[in-house]
């Protein structure tokens, strides 16, 4: 999908696991965990018309018992195939510096597109990359910590703190799909 748009990903996303209209998604954003995306209707609209431009969503006019027709969006066999390339994109560290939430929103959907197989892979790749990444945050907070003011070392060691959480997260995380992976074999 040219143009990436976390946006743009989350609607296919949420298209996929149903049909659904705008005023559906905004009820969405506007209600739950997604309210990090703005439930405006001068966000949600064009980005749905940019995917059915692109021709990965398709929207259909669908009569309703209310006085107004709804237009409900389903995601396109394209749309299909680039989400599920967004979704089996590997982890690189970049990605785990500055873009974490992207890929918590593309572990929320991997079941249902890519499989549990997959997806404990992804949370490991997801690890492997974060105990990566901290102990060079650490070692910065030691080398630098003299020389660094009080508030500035405290917002390094909550960031640190936060990796160390995320990486936590992950290894139960994986830890879960470990009793269905033993049952298949």
């Amino acid at each position: 999908m040219k143009d990436d748009s976390l946006l743009g990903f989350a609607l296919l996303g949420l298209v996929h696991q149903q049909p659904m209209s705008g005023y559906d998604l905004r009820k969405i954003f506007a209600s739950t965990a997604w309210g990090t995306f703005s439930d405006s209707p001068g966000a949600i609209y064009p980005a749905l018309r940019r995917l059915e431009t692109r021709g990965l969503a398709r929207g259909t006019v669908v009569e309703s018992s209310s006085l107004r027709r709804r237009r409900v969006f389903r995601i396109t066999p394209k749309g299909l195939a680039a989400f599920k390339a967004w979704l089996m994109k590997p982890i690189t560290q970049d990605d785990v510096i500055r873009r974490v939430y992207d890929l918590m929103v593309r572990c929320s959907f991997m079941d249902e597109v890519a499989g549990e197989e997959r997806t404990a892979e992804f949370l490991g790749e997801f690890a492997g990359e974060m105990a990566a990444y901290i102990p060079s945050l650490q070692q910065y907070l030691e080398s630098h910590a003299s020389e660094m003011t009080l508030s500035s070392r405290l917002a390094l060691e909550c960031g640190i703190q936060e990796y160390e959480s995320r990486l936590r997260w992950a290894r139960r995380a994986i830890a879960n799909y470990e009793p269905k992976r033993r049952k298949k074999e």
